[in-house]
């Protein structure tokens, strides 16, 4: 009774989910509808079929695809970004790509390629971005990418290219902004080896060259070359390589400058302050120095070589113990961040960061300025007033005006400077909603303290923008809690009921189809699961001794019997399972790790509680991996625990097999007693003279 009423009451939505697509059974995972497609990790040896052809962005990545045909994508005209990570690509044939007018993204990361034909990236106008990381390149020199016009970064890190020489076609390449070389063979640079840079447009490209090895930079080399970035980090094994590289830079026009190491690539064992006096021949706008062991801060004499820079980071307050006054207003921090940089700052009683685009502080930023007064923190990008970095400051002032506070979490206004006289938190982005009452009402408590309270306007809701903040009263947010249950709980259960709908879905048509098909004659009389893997034994021997032997048994075989044009799903149900008395479920090890299978072994399981008269035959094609099967929980326990046909490929094996599979068959065959012992008796026959 409980089925029926269970599929009265689901039906009609079932009817609703009938009406879906059938790509929603494809093994990607649509990201967004018709646009976005992630198909990672899903041993494909080729791209799905079904992936609508309005795609735009398709990540196909970690696939053993292995070899890119002529025209491999030529059905997504449409795809913007393309990422082919580790998919074992070894050969790129002309043309692989043709068609893509929009791509601006490709990426061809860890592909262990053998063979890149020289029309292998043509059919590409709109290639902005290239990534060829770890791709066994060798050099630029035949790398077949001189017509990719609109190309502005070319990543082809961490490869095997051991020398500098940018290759003529650099100069076709106009719109070229970032070119990252790190990580390679790279050990000297000549003077011919930069010809090309003359012709490439001023204080536009960014090189990259950390992690490369470099002995040697020729002198002049980079002589009336002008660069946007020049990147040098983890390059150098002794200070004395790189006094001389950095001296070989000589005559170099460049907007930023980047020397130093990675944290966790250190080489230069011990900093030498005089490997950086060659910087004197240089012409710099910004430097930066990135994590040199040893630096030292206490001696800064090679600065007076950057006297027309606009911006130095070093992070040097070290020493400054008596600084009292510090205005760092209108400077800019990395990722808008403001990191512990004042720490030696004991003595600092005013600070200015007003202006400086911060979004974020650390909650350690003035761990060590006890003595700090007069904090102006106004006109940056703050979004809440969080009191835990002041909360061990003796503040008399603070100043957050002209940010974009909304609100400030309840539970860290405890910690609000105690000293605290002068509060100024105008011009703001108040959302003055029943979610921030805490703060709200602290507002109207600590309205003696605030600077301009009366000026303080809710932003947020729209119906209260304007209103000052002082007005909200938290009798507005009085609400009849009951309603706000049942309103909940109502979204809960249809929730529920819609996930179940969603996940049953095909178990719930089944069970439809039960009631359609209960009383009517089955067409076949098994329908066989099996992986495509172990067709051949499906085909020479499950059919051949069963459809041609005595008695003949009708089998339902997808190859065979699906209808053409109806989705695999349906096909599996209504076909399959609907004009089928019995199921034949053939195990092995790759029936456990096919999807499909799985998913046609889990509907059996429903398809045999539902009907009383069906039966499932298991046959276990070979010795399966217990620790394999395992993973499939019911498969397993079901073997365990019950009776199942085990194929053995010998004389007496075979007898035995056939003769218990016939047995299993004619249970519940609609034919007369007499006719089927006639009937079995003569197959045992035939059986027993093979």
């Amino acid at each position: 009774m409980w089925l029926t009423r269970l599929a009265g009451t689901l039906l009609p939505a079932m009817a609703f989910l009938s009406c879906l697509r059938p790509e929603s059974w494809d093994p990607c995972v649509q990201v967004v509808p018709n646009v976005t497609y992630q198909c990672m990790e899903l041993n494909l040896y080729k791209i799905p079929d079904n992936i609508p052809t309005s795609t735009k962005n398709l990540d196909l990545s970690f696939n053993p695809l292995g070899h890119l045909g002529s025209h491999s994508f030529s059905n997504f005209s449409e795809l913007q970004v393309l990422d082919l990570s580790r998919c074992e690509i070894q050969k790129i044939e002309d043309d692989a790509y043709q068609g893509l007018k929009h791509l601006s993204i490709l990426i061809l990361t860890g592909n262990p390629i053998q063979s890149l034909a020289p029309g292998a990236f043509s059919g590409l106008p709109s290639l902005q971005t290239l990534v060829a990381v770890e791709t066994n390149l060798p050099s630029l020199e035949d790398f077949p990418i001189r017509h990719l016009k609109s190309l502005k970064e070319l990543n082809v890190a961490h490869n095997l290219i051991d020398s500098f020489k940018l290759p003529d076609y650099f100069s076709n390449l106009p719109n070229l902004e970032h070119l990252d070389l790190s990580n390679n063979k790279i050990r000297n640079i000549y003077h011919e080896d930069l010809q090309v840079l003359h012709q490439m447009p001023s204080f536009k490209l960014s090189l990259d060259l950390s992690l490369n090895p470099l002995d040697f930079i020729q002198p002049g080399a980079f002589e009336k070359i002008k660069l946007h970035e020049l990147t040098l980090r983890s390059n150098f094994d002794s200070a004395e390589v790189m006094k001389m590289c950095v001296q070989g830079l000589a005559g170099l026009k460049i907007h930023r400058l980047i020397l130093g190491e990675f944290k966790n690539e250190r080489i230069l064992v011990n900093f030498d302050k005089s490997a950086l006096e060659g910087l004197c021949n240089l012409t710099i706008e910004e430097f930066r120095i990135a994590h040199f062991k040893d630096f030292p801060e206490d001696d800064l004499g090679f600065l007076n070589c950057l006297a027309d820079a606009s911006a130095i980071s070093l992070g040097i307050f070290d020493g400054l113990i008596s600084l009292q006054v510090l205005k760092m207003a209108g400077n800019s921090f990395q990722d808008a961040f403001l990191p512990n940089i004042f720490r030696d700052l004991t003595q600092l009683t005013v600070l200015d960061l007003s202006q400086c685009q911060l979004e974020q502080v650390s909650q350690e930023a003035f761990g060590s300025l006890l003595r700090l007064q007069v904090l102006n923190m106004s006109h940056n990008h703050l979004l809440s007033l969080d009191m835990l970095p002041y909360k061990n400051l003796s503040l008399w002032v603070l100043d957050c005006s002209f940010n974009r506070i909304v609100a400030a979490n309840g539970q860290e206004l405890q910690h609000f400077p105690s000293n605290v006289t002068s509060l100024n938190l105008t011009q703001n982005n108040f959302a003055c909603v029943c979610e921030h009452m805490r703060f709200l009402q602290w507002v109207q408590d600590h309205r003696r303290i605030l600077v301009g309270a009366e000026h303080m306007m809710c932003k947020k809701p729209l119906a209260m923008q304007g209103v000052p903040v002082l007005s909200f009263r938290n009798t507005t947010c009085q609400m009849n809690k009951t309603i706000i249950s049942v309103s909940v709980l109502s979204v809960l259960v249809v929730s529920m009921a819609a996930v179940l709908v969603y996940k049953f879905y095909f178990h719930l048509m089944l069970l439809a189809g039960c009631k359609r098909y209960g009383k009517g004659d089955s067409i076949y009389d098994a329908f066989v699961i099996y992986s495509s893997h172990d067709e051949d034994w499906v085909r020479n021997e499950l059919v051949k001794n069963l459809e041609e032997g005595v008695p003949p048994f009708q089998l339902c075989l997808h190859y065979r019997d699906f209808i053409p044009g109806v989705a695999i799903a349906a096909n599996i149900i209504q076909e399959g399972f609907h004009k089928s008395r019995k199921v034949i479920v053939v195990v092995s090890q790759h029936f456990i790790q096919s999807r499909w299978c799985i998913f046609e072994y889990e509907i059996a399981q429903t398809w045999q509680f539902l009907s009383s008269h069906a039966g499932i035959i298991f046959i276990v094609l070979q010795k399966v991996e217990k620790s394999l099967l395992r993973q499939q929980v019911e498969l397993y326990r079901l073997l365990s625990r019950n009776t199942y046909l085990e194929w053995e490929d010998s004389v007496l094996g075979r007898h035995i097999f056939w003769r218990r599979l016939r047995k299993a068959l004619l249970d519940g065959k609609p034919w007369s007693p007499e006719g089927t012992v006639d009937a079995e008796g003569s197959q045992d026959e035939t059986t027993t003279s093979i």
